[in-house]
């Protein structure tokens, strides 16, 4: 792999608007790609992985999730963007990090740019949306 990936759920509203803030303010040379149009299995990754929370691929293959995973995306960037990852990684932060994580993914259907879709579990929203986040149409 050439590249680092950083993964998340395209199908959150939520989560494509922090997407979209990382392509518009973090210089990266990540790639940002929603886990739905991601080739997963080339990245080791699983669904239940990417469900559970955003993944990170290093070129040299170490992988990380949730806060451990923004922490790489930031360490491969700008100065300022650089020390914000490097803080997320300082211990103590990192302890409360996760819980941190997890609450706001249990609540990003509430949080701005979040849809009720975004609270739905990966089968649920298929059902609704189709696998690629579109809405179905029954025929």
């Amino acid at each position: 792999m050439e590249t680092s990936t950083f993964v998340y759920d395209g199908d959150c509203a939520f989560c494509t608007q922090c997407a979209d803030f990382i392509a518009r303010r973090i210089p990266t040379g990540a790639r940002v790609v929603p886990w739905q149009f991601a080739d997963l299995d080339a990245l080791g990754l699983t669904v239940a992985e990417c469900e559970e929370a955003v993944q990170w691929v290093g070129a040299d293959g170490v992988r990380a999730a949730g806060p451990d995973a923004i922490a790489k995306l930031l360490a491969g960037s700008g100065p300022i963007w650089r020390m914000a990852g490097a803080g997320l990684r300082f211990p103590p932060v990192r302890v409360a990090a996760w819980p941190v994580y997890r609450w706001v993914a249990r609540n990003r259907h509430r949080l701005p740019g979040g849809t009720a879709a975004c609270s739905l579990p990966q089968e649920a929203r298929e059902r609704l949306y189709g696998p690629a986040g579109r809405p179905t149409t029954e025929a």
